[in-house]
């Protein structure tokens, strides 16, 4: 049976303003229900374990749809996988065949040099599972190494969230640093498409998608894969 673990900050401020985050509902709800569509199983990790704090920014009327209301309110989904998420030390990777970084800007303070995410997501892609990020989760994928030691995105094509999209939210300045700039240091060719629109770009087992609308994609871009 496949099984994907979704990985969730659980940073609920950002660290140069005074101002909360967490994890942007929609990037957790819409892709678990493509998951839940196409029956696959999910677990729910942290760096930390335990809580995960929701950005209140993304629970606001214009930006919740029937699927974000649905999770919200689910008590499975509140209560067990939102309050009880698993440490990477609960998690076997023999167990899933895919991983899945959440955005929200929480993700920026934990998930750059995590280096035990880094490793389960490493033994997952090792195994011939998928891994996948979305917006500013794939701040989850700098800490992986290939192989041979190299920066996993290295040579590969991804996408996140661009600096035109931090500069319209008006955070460039308050930011740690800038999501796009990070993976193209890292070695990675940054695919970017129109703001705030959705956009999934597929290097083989490594999807990415650009922004919270993409999420929804990343999830279909899984199946897809899976189905091959």
């Amino acid at each position: 049976m496949t099984k994907a673990l979704i990985v969730v900050t659980n940073t609920p401020t950002f660290k140069k303003i005074q101002r909360a985050t967490g994890i942007w509902l929609r990037e957790a709800s819409h892709f678990n229900k493509v998951m839940a569509d196409n029956g696959i199983d999910v677990d729910y990790a942290s760096p930390d374990g335990g809580y995960v704090p929701i950005d209140p920014l993304s629970l606001g009327t214009d930006d919740m749809d029937a699927t974000d209301w649905q999770y919200y309110l689910d008590d499975e989904f509140r209560n067990e996988h939102l309050a009880k998420s698993l440490k990477p030390a609960d998690v076997d990777p023999k167990d899933y065949q895919v991983i899945y970084f959440v955005g929200g800007h929480g993700a920026m303070t934990d998930f750059p040099e995590n280096t035990e995410l880094a490793k389960i997501a490493q033994t997952i892609y090792e195994n011939g599972g998928i891994v996948s990020a979305n917006c500013v989760g794939v701040c989850g994928l700098l800490p992986m190494r290939s192989i041979d030691g190299q920066r996993f995105v290295h040579g590969r094509k991804v996408t996140g969230f661009t600096n035109d999209e931090e500069a319209l939210n008006g955070l460039t300045n308050d930011v740690e640093f800038l999501v796009e700039d990070e993976l193209t240091k890292s070695g990675a060719s940054f695919v970017k498409g129109t703001a705030f629109e959705p956009h999934v770009v597929v290097d083989d087992r490594l999807i990415t998608g650009q922004n919270p609308n993409s999420a929804t994609g990343v999830g279909e871009a899984i199946i897809k894969e899976l189905l091959q």
